[in-house]
């Protein structure tokens, strides 16, 4: 049986610290919180208030340090949790001194170490090494770095480069910092890889234009990196959401690429395996593709077209969970240590939230077979347990304000227990190591649900309704021309030269609307050959003989002559011109073909009576 772990909740007016798989309240705080956070190896919780902060004992809940700092919006501990950093908003002070809004705050003694003025919100908090020797954070076209153990002596290096604009340090023991240049003035953007002990010289650099801004991701070992390029607007009007590229670069320089992607349209996931060794990629316009690539950027496998787009493996590696979801959906990472990639029970999550269903797919990447499909429709938050076993899916405020709460699945697609929660805005596994929870060489069977109510399995996904179709196409197959591209085949292209044909034998009778249709062609017709041939009623007598009696053209009933269009055609531009004058005679402002109009109008009433008499 797996270890009991834990998650926590944040609503209007309290928290609560949950054990699972027990359900049972661990902690309830009731006070007015405004943020949560586990430490990164789990051991300590912390929470800000309108007063203070908080740090308890994530096990025995005992107090850890208190620290009296009024209205800190946002909180967030190194990675061995001896140090904190508080955010809170800037405020103008007497005197114009900055507000030095961003304190970084010793765990054990709730000391202030250091402070800096932080104006936005985003990307707010400092970036450390995994060891805590140094930190760093960006200020105009540079980027400090600080020593830990002499915060007293102030910056310890700086990484100058004209125009710097994002940065991401590297986790691992040799850790790097790549720095982002965006284009200017027909320079094409740059990233550049540097080793934080030499600013001298860059370990790699790529260069690309079309990126208004981009997302670096490093794989858990520090070892490549991922780029994700963006403009804000595609030039090529493809895209309402801008044009996107994908780039690989090695941090020992010796190889980089343009990650190749065989679908047109938008880049909407990617995400790195916890062995370092692969990543997913979901793109292209919906519905999207999948594809499993390897550590130099060569797709593995294909997952098929469908509308997904966010992908997540679990921390053991194994699960591969694919969703679909878009801009206000959040992943949490709770990968704390590497373990080798084993044979075992390797997940991946592939879903889809947001502005699309809420259909999750999970897969065996040992096998790379799909396991089951579920549906968590209005899922705003998603993640996979320390366990590696089961996901979490959440609806929260403020994004959606009804029908707020949490809900945790078994990787099988078993529902295991939910609850509703008035204006949830925050829910969180506790972190802990893989090493706790290790890799099965089988796929455990789901437990029981927990909880009255709750169902163990969910319904399957409810059959896709389908385009509309007019009447007399229904009760037939789609021609494979109109399908979409995810109700072909998994991977496979529409191939123009396996077109179906008609069978040449054994063919339905036509509907009632394709006679009818065929009747008002064939009227059609007949009208055109007497256009053609005016004034004879017998077919030409000089024409060659066929044996056949000559024939008589009849005039289908109700049709109207050439004559008779004429005088329909006259009578309405007269009627056009009577309205003309009179919108003259108002004083009305009329256009130079309106007048030329007005003009003709003798010439029509003369060519009109010609036409009465001949008729």
């Amino acid at each position: 049986m797996a270890l009991p772990t834990q998650f926590a909740y944040r609503s209007t007016g309290s928290v609560k610290l949950m054990s699972y798989p027990t359900i049972e309240d661990i902690r309830e705080i009731d006070e007015n919180v405004r943020t949560v956070q586990y430490s990164k190896d789990g051991n300590y919780f912390g929470w800000a208030t309108n007063e203070c902060v908080k740090i308890i004992n994530a096990d025995t809940g005992a107090l850890v340090s208190e620290i009296s700092k009024k209205n800190v919006i946002d909180i967030g501990f190194s990675p061995k949790r001896t140090y904190l950093s508080t955010w809170e908003r800037p405020v103008k002070l007497e005197g114009d001194v900055p507000h030095k809004n961003l304190i970084i705050w010793d765990v054990a003694t709730g000391n202030e170490l250091i402070s800096f003025t932080q104006k936005s919100q985003n990307k707010w908090n400092v970036q450390w090494t995994s060891d805590e020797a140094y930190f760093c954070r960006m200020v105009t076209n540079e980027v400090h770095f600080y020593d830990n153990a002499r915060l007293s002596k102030g910056i310890h290096s700086k990484l100058r480069l004209e125009n710097i604009s994002d940065f991401a340090l590297s986790p691992g023991r040799s850790p790097a910092i790549a720095a982002f240049i965006p284009e200017k003035r027909g320079s094409p953007a740059v990233v550049r890889i540097y080793s934080i002990t030499n600013f001298n010289n860059a370990l790699a650099h790529k260069t690309f234009f079309k990126a208004d801004k981009i997302q670096m991701k490093w794989n858990v070992l520090g070892t490549n990196l991922l780029v994700l390029t963006q403009t804000d607007i595609d030039k090529t009007n493809k895209s309402y959401y801008g044009e996107t590229n994908l780039y690989f670069l090695s941090v020992a320089g010796n190889y980089d690429c343009r990650v190749d992607l065989d679908k047109k349209g938008p880049i909407h996931d990617v995400t790195w395996s916890p062995n370092s060794k692969e990543f997913i990629v979901i793109y292209g316009f919906m519905p999207s593709k999948v594809t499993l690539f390897d550590h130099r950027a060569n797709p593995v496998h294909e997952f098929g077209i469908n509308p997904r787009n966010t992908a997540q493996f679990n921390p053991q590696g194994r699960h591969i969970l694919i969703i679909v979801q878009h801009s206000s959906f959040h992943i949490i990472g709770l990968l704390n240590s590497i373990v080798p990639l084993q044979s075992t029970s390797l997940l991946i999550y592939i879903a889809g939230f947001g502005n699309l269903s809420g259909t999750v797919d999970v897969w065996d990447r040992q096998t790379l077979k799909k396991l089951n499909t579920f549906e968590a429709p209005d899922t705003s938050e998603c993640t996979w347990s320390p366990d590696g076993r089961h996901i979490m899916t959440a609806t929260l405020s403020p994004r959606l304000r009804v029908e707020n709460g949490y809900k945790i699945w078994h990787y099988s697609g078993s529902l295991m227990h939910m609850k509703s929660v008035e204006e949830l805005w925050q829910v969180v596994w506790r972190p802990a190591s893989v090493e706790l929870y290790p890799m099965r060489t089988t796929l455990s069977p789901p437990p029981k649900p927990i909880g009255d109510g709750t169902q163990s399995t969910v319904k399957p996904p409810p059959k896709p309704v389908g385009a509309y179709r007019p009447p007399h196409a229904r009760g037939t197959a789609t021609p494979q021309m109109f399908k979409r591209e995810d109700e072909t085949p998994s991977g496979s292209q529409l191939d123009s030269s396996k077109a179906q044909k008609p069978a040449a034998t054994g063919e339905t009778s036509p509907s009632k609307v394709a006679t009818k249709n065929k009747k008002k062609r064939e009227a059609s017709k007949k009208k055109r050959e007497e256009r053609e041939e005016p004034g004879q009623s017998v077919t030409n007598s000089n024409a060659p003989s066929t044996g056949a009696a000559n024939q008589v053209t009849v005039t289908p009933a109700g049709a109207q002559t050439e004559t008779e269009k004429k005088i329909k055609t006259i009578t309405k531009k007269l009627r056009q011109i009577t309205e003309l004058k009179e919108r003259l005679a108002r004083g009305d402002q009329l256009e130079q073909t309106q007048i030329q109009k007005i003009s003709s109008e003798a010439t029509l009433i003369k060519e009109l009576e010609q036409l009465k008499i001949q008729s």
